[in-house]
């Protein structure tokens, strides 16, 4: 190994045993300070991006289910003729308002 490696390696050990005694210390200040110390809530992942393949597959379930007439209205209130017109931003909407869509 050579000398480059070994100083990379004892310098990693070093953060990691540095990261161990600041976990420690935290997790002692919270069992003995008598009140729970307050972290930040992680932050919820955010929701993933809809496809275009993810919004052309529901509504074209829905198509087949026989609600082709409301789908396009719903393209046509979000001011296109066909969905590869759609903004992306606007996906979640469209998907909202086609799931909506029910027999009756």
């Amino acid at each position: 190994m050579s000398q480059m490696s070994e100083l990379a390696a004892t310098i990693e050990e070093l953060r990691s045993a540095a990261a161990a005694i600041s976990d420690a210390a935290d997790w002692l200040s919270e069992k003995f300070s008598g009140r729970p110390q307050t972290k930040d809530a992680p932050a919820s992942p955010p929701e993933p991006e809809l496809t275009l393949e993810q919004v052309r597959a529901v509504l074209a379930d829905k198509s087949r289910a026989g609600f082709t007439a409301q789908i396009r209205s719903l393209l046509q209130k979000h001011g296109a003729a066909k969905l590869s017109e759609i903004d992306p931003s606007h996906y979640a909407d469209l998907l909202k308002e086609a799931e909506g869509l029910e027999n009756g």
